[in-house]
C-alpha cells in the first residue's frame, strides 16, 4: 500500500473512527452513539391510492407516470417487453401515436437542463447531428407531434413565468425551435414506469430501485448506459458524462417518481481530475484503495463474477460502493453479462437498503479523453443527516454510521432476501464472499 497515502480508518481508543477517503481526501469523523438511530424516512401523510372506474390502478400521480407521457419531452428510447417471459428490448424513437403503448422504463430530455442546449450552440458551435435533426423535423411535422411539443413548450414557458401575451408574440416556427433541446440535448431522464409497487394500497408504498426485479434493474441499467453512450457520440465537445439517481425528497429528488438522469459537461469531474494524478504513478490505485482495503477491513458485503460490493470508507454519508470486475473501463463496452453483474449487486444495494431511505445513486467513470484505465464504480449514499455549520467550518464531516456499522445493517439484510427469492442468483455475501485481491481487471485494459 503506498505509504504517501493515510490510512483510510483510524479507531481510537474512546470507539471514534477517523476516515479518510484515498481518492478525494474527504475527511470523516464517527463518534460513537450515534449509529442506531432509525434511518427510513417517515411520511408525514400517507394517502390511500384512489383507483380507476374499472377497478384498476391510476397511473397519473405525476409528470413521469404513464397516462401523462404528453406532459414530457418526445421520447428518445423506451425499454418494451413481456414481463411474464422476462423478454426486453430497448425501442428507439417512439413516434406520438405510440406513446401510450406498454412501456418499461422511458428516456426523455430533461425539461429543465442543468447546462442548456444553448451552452453547447453558443459556447461551441455545436450542431444537432443529421440523425437527430431529422427525427425533429419528423416529429413537429406530424401534427399530433407538434401539438405534443407546443404542449411541453407552453408548459415549460408557463413555469418560467411567460405570460400568454409574450407567448402569443412568437410565431409557431420560433417556438419549434426551442424545440431543440428536446432531442438533441445533453441532460436526459431515465423514468421508471411505476410511480407505486404493483397492488400498493397507500402512498408510502413507492417503487424504487429495490422493489423492482433484478431483471428490470437490469434493463433500467441497460437504458441508462444506451443514454450514456449516445451522449458521448452525439456531442463531440462532451468529456464526462455524469449519472445519477435522486432518491426522495432529502436526496434532492422534485419527483417522488423513480428515476436517473445523465448530463453531459465539457469537463473531467473533479474526482477524475484528483485521481489521475495518482493514478499515472500507481496503476493499480484502485484495486489497492478500493476492493483491496475494504477486504482487509472486512467490509465486503456481496460479490458475483463480474462484479464487487463493500461498505464505502471516507464518504459524507454512509456508503455502498459496487466496482466492475471487467476488463472493459466504460459502462457500454461490458458484455452482456458484465453489465447484468454490476446491475445485479447494485439492485441488491437498493433492495437492502430499502425504499423509505433517501438515496444517491451516483456513477463514476473514466472520462472519454482520459488514457489511463479506470474501473466503473456506483456508489450508494444515504442521505441521512444533514450537513450543519461545524462541517462547513471545519471540512470535517460527521457521518453517524461508520462502515462497519454500515456492513453490519446490510449483511444480514441481503441474507433474507435472498432467502426470500428477491435477489438475482450468483451473489456471494459476506463472509461467502472470495475476497480475493487485485479483482478489479481494468489494468489489464488496452492501452
Amino acid at each position: 500500500m503506498d505509504p504517501r497515502i493515510a490510512q483510510p480508518l483510524t479507531t481510537l481508543a474512546d470507539g471514534t473512527i477517523k476516515q479518510i477517503n484515498p481518492f478525494s481526501g474527504t475527511e470523516v469523523w464517527t463518534v460513537p452513539g450515534r449509529a442506531d438511530r432509525p434511518i427510513e424516512l417517515e411520511d408525514e401523510h400517507v394517502l390511500t391510492l384512489d383507483t380507476r372506474e374499472d377497478g384498476s390502478p391510476r397511473q397519473d400521480y405525476c409528470a413521469f407516470c404513464a397516462d401523462r407521457v404528453l406532459e414530457t419531452p418526445p421520447e428518445k428510447a423506451r425499454v418494451v417487453g413481456n414481463p411474464d417471459t422476462g423478454a426486453y428490448r430497448i425501442r428507439q424513437d417512439t413516434p406520438v401515436d405510440n406513446l401510450a403503448d406498454p412501456w418499461d422504463f422511458r428516456r426523455i430530455g430533461n425539461l429543465f437542463e442543468i447546462l442548456p442546449y444553448s451552452y453547447w450552440t453558443t459556447n461551441y458551435g455545436y450542431q444537432m447531428p443529421h440523425a437527430k435533426r431529422a427525427r425533429m423535423d419528423q416529429y413537429v411535422a406530424d401534427p399530433a407531434g407538434r401539438a405534443h411539443v407546443l404542449s411541453v413548450l407552453r408548459n415549460k414557458a408557463r413555469a418560467a413565468h411567460i405570460t400568454r401575451e409574450q407567448w402569443d408574440a412568437e410565431d409557431e416556427h420560433a417556438h419549434l425551435e426551442d424545440a431543440a433541446p428536446f432531442f438533441g440535448g445533453g441532460h436526459d431522464v431515465i423514468v421508471a414506469r411505476r410511480h407505486y409497487v404493483d397492488g400498493a394500497t397507500n402512498s408510502a408504498q413507492r417503487a424504487s430501485s429495490g422493489t423492482l426485479t433484478s431483471n428490470e434493474h437490469y434493463w433500467y441499467f441497460a437504458l441508462t448506459v444506451d443514454a450514456m453512450h449516445d451522449l458521448y457520440e452525439s456531442n463531440r465537445y462532451v468529456r464526462y458524462v455524469q449519472v445519477f439517481q435522486n432518491w426522495l425528497k432529502p436526496a434532492g429528488a422534485s419527483f417522488g417518481h423513480l428515476h436517473k438522469q445523465l448530463v453531459a459537461i465539457d469537463e473531467w469531474s473533479g474526482d477524475a481530475r484528483s485521481e489521475v494524478l495518482r493514478l499515472r504513478e500507481n496503476p493499480n490505485l484502485y484495486n489497492e484503495f478500493g476492493p483491496n482495503y475494504a477486504s482487509y477491513q472486512n467490509l465486503v458485503v456481496a460479490e458475483n463474477e463480474h462484479a464487487v460490493a463493500f461498505a464505502g470508507f471516507g464518504h459524507r454519508y454512509p456508503t455502498l460502493e459496487v466496482w466492475s470486475r471487467s476488463e472493459a473501463t466504460q459502462p457500454w463496452e461490458h458484455t452482456p453479462a458484465e453489465l447484468r453483474d454490476v446491475s445485479d449487486l447494485v439492485h441488491a444495494m437498493h433492495a437492502a437498503t430499502g425504499p423509505a431511505v433517501p438515496v444517491n445513486e451516483e456513477w463514476y467513470s473514466r472520462p472519454i479523453d482520459q488514457t489511463e484505465p479506470a474501473p466503473w464504480r456506483v456508489l450508494l449514499k444515504w442521505r441521512v443527516s444533514t450537513l450543519a455549520g461545524f462541517e462547513g467550518g471545519t471540512k470535517i464531516y460527521v457521518n453517524t454510521i461508520d462502515p462497519g456499522g454500515v456492513r453490519d445493517r446490510v449483511v444480514p439484510r441481503l441474507l433474507e432476501l435472498r432467502a426470500e427469492g428477491k435477489l438475482a442468483s450468483g451473489i456471494n455475501i459476506g463472509t461467502e464472499c472470495t475476497n480475493r485481491l487485485n479483482s478489479l481487471r481494468y489494468v489489464d485494459a488496452p492501452q
